[in-house]
């Protein structure tokens, strides 16, 4: 086994080995750009690590030789005290994770070979700088040491010296800050800073290896469905200063802009700065343009090089740079983290552009960023009153109480309240506040911070560097430079497509991009980007998209939307407010003519409610699922009506119709109803409800039918376990159709079929499938089923700690379980067809609009996915998006 590659031995194509980073390091190594050489420790050798808890057998070895010819290119060697050779020790697994997991600059340096450097470098305060900075990231990072320890000693040496940055301390000054930071170090960690230069590499390599189980990384991979199994590479790099004096710096660029997806020159640099300062925003930033003002050679090399990474990759990148003294060097590339607003306009520019075709546009961006460009946005007619303009990070519009710390955060959310994260910068420790915020909003720092990248790789709204904003998180308020002061828990509002902040709430409208589904021809450029990737994502996709719908307004909305039918009607939903009393009458029968009569009132509301989603839907399938709950869903809370009736009868006022539904309502009361009378059960029990709805269904289908539409209806029984249940059933609905036929002397065009929502109906979907003519798979219920979870009572209760122990890294009631759920689909499909060639399967629970899911649906051979309104164009996208990429990996 080999664990340790060089930079030159890799290539772009090896991320599962050598993470992101290293297969990138590698690739602009045999591109022959200006990298520091270095060497990549692979992710097995972390996997191997966090199995066994100890360096795997021949690591040690392996970085030894691989320093020792590292020493020998850059003719130094590590901690050598005349002139040290200083290396950095950073993470990179295979998908970015920015800020998540550990970076220690400087290695190599000690209280001897500091001296060293400062000699070779004639400069004594670049050489203190750079030690501080490892006591800082090695103390925090490996030692464990709580970073905040360091914070406050480099702020009282500001405030002793005067300053407001780092820039302003001395020699002296960093000298001394050097021995507060060991101090730090012994007194928190038990032990001397390491002087071993091989000990500092060792025991960094280590803590970015258990930095990958660290609690913020772990949070992240959830929130961004990374698997917890992949492990990081490590990568050990020769250092180059961009701390070298004003004629050094650092920065990041980006190939266009990760905000609008505009071609340009995008990113921060910052003068006498590590790669650290600049993401972390504790100074401001000058953008490149500023820097072409201030080291002209290296911004033009920058700008070539970046043009030839983007044609190399074929996609926007991330750039990382250092410049020593007028020397520009490449440290890392990757392909950048956009907003939905940039995702898809750089993957109709680069189509327009030649670089890639319209298959790649589509697979380049997903169903879940066209979600967020389906979000409100600013009303852009009201009122409001500006407090400061910082930038755009990413882009939305967010209303909420402003916070100013994690905790609190996540405190206001779980109590259901919007909030936005106020912070001077933000750090990885504060993802859990990001994760719960509508927004985020920061003084310091611009597009490359560390706030900026998290929140466009979360779809977060975020607004950066608003320096006009005096953030005391210790008061928990900012003031304004007019002299306004928000306090925490005032309302404010966030805009990230053009980074002004407001005070109070602003109101918000329609997205540009609903307004478009909705038929408005809207003239943006976004838009006709949207347009052109869905017209092409249709023209790929197999897999038909319906919707949910009960109502006729829910119905044309998303037959606007682009949806092919209707794949659950619920009718249950067309019971409640004024019709209850209806219901009650039907349960409250005490002979069957009573029973008949309230059936005869409710048929005529049926049929009209039927015929009007029948006229929004003319000529598209639209299924419709018979009454599915138990019967005491419509009636008044068992407790509620006892507790009434006690109390009428101690006053003497006893309502008759109460007693008598009180009677019922314990008559039909169930301990476990989702496991009761339901579903097809009320069609067998009361066959008199089921046959009143088949008549409403066909009635209005002949009403339709004779006015010139073609209403396509197909009848759903629901909770069907055994085929003798769904012939008994489908047995009354063909005796009302035939009766309906023969009355009207027409010819119906329907069909009669079964939700699959049990693992029994999905085991013998073969036998069912003899009098089912198709399937519709209800996956909310067969999740519940197959993993005997009430969703109304798990997900408060454990899931948190089934997500902490990676039992399931998302909600299986959010995202397909496919290996059980999705097994049982797949096998009640091949069954059922197995029997039925012809027979036509969708699936209608809340996962048929969720993209991991359609991309499993379609694999499996499902002919529908029917979801939400609102979700329709995600399935629509994705649906296409499942087809390119499936033809992509061959």
């Amino acid at each position: 086994m080999v664990y340790v590659y060089g930079f030159a031995s890799g290539s772009k194509d090896q991320r599962d080995l050598l993470g992101g980073k290293g297969a990138n390091l590698a690739e602009m190594t045999n591109l022959g750009l200006p990298v520091p050489p270095g060497f990549t420790i692979t992710t097995e050798a972390c996997r191997a690590y966090l199995d066994s808890g100890g360096d795997p057998e021949g690591l040690a070895e392996e970085i030894t030789d691989h320093l020792a010819a590292l020493e020998e290119t850059m003719g130094r060697r590590l901690g050598q005290v005349d002139d040290p050779l200083l290396v950095s020790v950073r993470s990179g697994a295979k998908f970015s994770m920015p800020g998540m997991m550990e970076t220690v600059l400087n290695i190599g340096l000690n209280d001897e070979s500091v001296v060293g450097l400062a000699r070779q470098s004639e400069d004594e305060r670049f050489a203190q700088d750079s030690y501080r900075r490892l006591l800082q990231m090695f103390g925090a990072t490996v030692l464990d040491i709580d970073p905040e320890h360091f914070s406050e000693a480099l702020d009282a040496a500001k405030k002793a010296r005067g300053t407001e940055d780092d820039l302003g301390l001395d020699a002296d000054d960093l000298r001394s800050l050097v021995e507060t930071f060991k101090g730090i170090v012994r007194e928190h960690a038990g032990r001397e800073f390491p002087q071993d230069p091989r000990e500092q590499l060792d025991l960094a390599m280590r803590a970015v290896f258990e930095s990958w189980n660290g609690d913020r990384a772990r949070l992240y991979r959830r929130q961004e469905r990374i698997p917890d199994d992949l492990g990081t590479a490590v990568n050990v790099q020769a250092m180059v200063f961009g701390n070298f004096g004003m004629s050094s710096g650092s920065g990041v660029a980006f190939t266009r802009d990760p905000a609008s997806g505009a071609q340009g020159e995008y990113g921060d640099y910052l003068q006498n700065a590590q790669g650290e300062d600049v993401v972390a925003g504790i100074r401001n930033t000058v953008s490149l343009a500023e820097f072409a003002e201030v080291d002209r050679t290296s911004h033009d090399e920058l700008l070539a090089i970046m043009s030839r990474l983007e044609r190399h990759y074929r996609d926007m990148c991330d750039i990382e740079f250092t410049v020593e003294r007028g020397k520009l060097w490449m440290l890392q590339t990757r392909v950048g983290k956009r907003t939905p607003e940039a995702a898809f306009r750089i993957a109709v520019h680069m189509v327009d552009e030649g670089l890639i075709q319209m298959d790649e546009a589509v697979t380049r961006v997903t169903g879940e960023q066209l979600a967020q460009l389906m979000f409100p946005r600013f009303d852009e007619s009201a009122d409001r009153t500006l407090l400061a303009t910082g930038m755009n990070a990413s882009p939305g519009a967010a209303v909420g109480k402003a916070v100013f710390d994690s905790d609190t955060a996540v405190e206001y959310a779980e109590r259901g309240e919007d909030v936005i994260l106020v912070r001077k910068e933000t750090n990885p420790d504060d993802l859990r506040g990001m994760v719960a915020a509508r927004g985020i909003l920061t003084s310091r720092g611009g597009k490359t911070s560390h706030a900026a990248v998290v929140a466009r790789g979360m779809g977060r709204t975020c607004v950066c560097g608003a320096d006009a904003l005096d953030v005391d998180t210790k008061a928990r308020e900012f003031r304004t430079r007019d002299g306004v002061t928000v306090r925490e828990g005032d309302l404010i509002s966030i805009d990230g497509t053009n980074g002004e902040v407001y005070a109070g709430e602003v109101p918000v409208s329609a997205a540009l991009v609903v307004r478009h589904f909705e038929g408005e021809k809207v003239d943006d450029d976004l838009v006709a980007a949207v347009s052109r990737i869905m017209a092409h994502a249709d023209g790929a996709r197999r897999l038909r998209v319906r919707t949910n719908a009960d109502t006729p307004e829910d119905a044309a909305r998303a037959r606007r939307f682009g949806a092919q039918g209707i794949g659950l009607c619920r009718t249950e939903h067309m019971f409640l407010g004024d019709r209850r009393e209806l219901v009650e009458r039907l349960v409250v029968a005490e002979s069957e003519d009573e029973q008949v009569a309230a059936l005869e009132a409710l048929l005529p509301m049926q049929r009209q409610d039927f015929t009007e989603i029948f006229d929004a839907m003319d000529g598209l399938p639209v299924t419709i699922r018979l009454i599915d709950p138990p019967l005491h869903e419509f009636l008044p809370d068992l407790t509620d009506l006892s507790v009434k009736v006690a109390l009428d009868e101690e006053r003497g006022e006893v309502d008759e119709h109460d007693r008598v539904l009180l009677r019922h309502v314990r008559r039909l009361h169930e301990q476990n109803p989702m496991l009761g009378l339901r579903g097809v059960r009320l069609g067998i029990q009361i066959p008199g409800l089921f046959q009143m709805q088949a008549r409403a269904i066909l009635e209005a289908a002949a009403d339709c039918t004779a006015a010139g539409m073609r209403p396509v209806p197909e009848i759903m029984i629901p909770l069907v376990a055994s085929v003798r249940e769904l012939e008994i059933v489908k047995a009354d609905i063909l005796a009302v159709a035939r009766e309906i036929e023969e009355s009207r002397g027409v010819t119906l065009t329907y069909s009669v079929g079964t939700m699959i929502e049990l693992p029994r109906a999905a085991f013998l979907a073969n036998r069912i499938a003899v009098e089912a003519e198709f399937f519709s798979f209800g996956t909310n219920d067969l999740t519940q089923m197959a993993w005997g979870f009430s969703r109304d009572d798990v997900e408060a209760s454990f899931f948190s700690r089934y997500f902490e122990h990676a039992i399931f890294d998302v909600s299986p009631f959010e995202s397909l379980d496919q290996l059980g759920v999705g097994g049982m689909v797949e096998m009640g499909t091949k069954k059922g067809r197995k029997t039925r060639p012809d027979l036509k399967v969708g699936v209608c629970g809340e996962h048929g609009g969720d993209p991991r899911s359609i991309h499993f649906f379609d694999r499996v051979g499902l002919d529908y996915v029917s979801c939400s309104p609102f979700r329709v164009p995600v399935a629509r996208l994705e649906a296409g998006r499942a087809v390119l990429l499936a033809r992509k990996s061959g």
